[in-house]
């Protein structure tokens, strides 16, 4: 890209007095979009694919979300990204094993909870003493 479209991008980015700007579709790449907004010190972008419907207001339900607990003490909760065959799978096993007490100090709402017996997998952020944007990437039986 040359020096002059990258000037004129940015021009195109950076707000002119409030704190949102709005632009039309920009050549490039996201990747390229997303490194000129840190050039200009903006905070952060927000995109769409160029050939996608924009909906405002949620689009989905809630994402299905686990509640885990390490011998006996909740950990936090972690979302559960799997496809659709391997969601199944997950919810098979854990039908039947339902009706476990709640972790020590815990009680949620709406929440089953399982028997021991079925460990998972979890990426997280660390640094906090509960689970921090959790996914589970993974489950067996132990």
């Amino acid at each position: 890209m040359a020096l002059k479209d990258r000037r004129e991008i940015l021009q195109a980015l950076i707000p002119s007095g409030g704190h949102i700007q709005l632009s039309e579709a920009l050549p490039g790449t996201g990747d390229a979009a997303y490194h000129l907004a840190c050039e200009a010190g903006l905070e952060g972008i927000v995109s769409k694919r160029l050939d996608s419907v924009y909906r405002s207001g949620a689009t989905a339900g809630k994402p299905t979300m686990v509640l885990m607990a390490d011998n006996g003490h909740y950990m936090g909760g972690a979302f559960v990204t799997f496809k659709a065959e391997k969601r199944q799978a997950l919810w098979d096993r854990v039908q039947g094993k339902t009706g476990a007490p709640p972790p020590k100090g815990l009680a949620k709402e709406k929440a089953e909870w399982l028997k021991p017996g079925l460990v998972g997998r979890v990426k997280f952020l660390k640094g906090e003493e509960k689970l921090r944007h959790a996914s589970l990437k993974d489950f067996w039986e132990q």
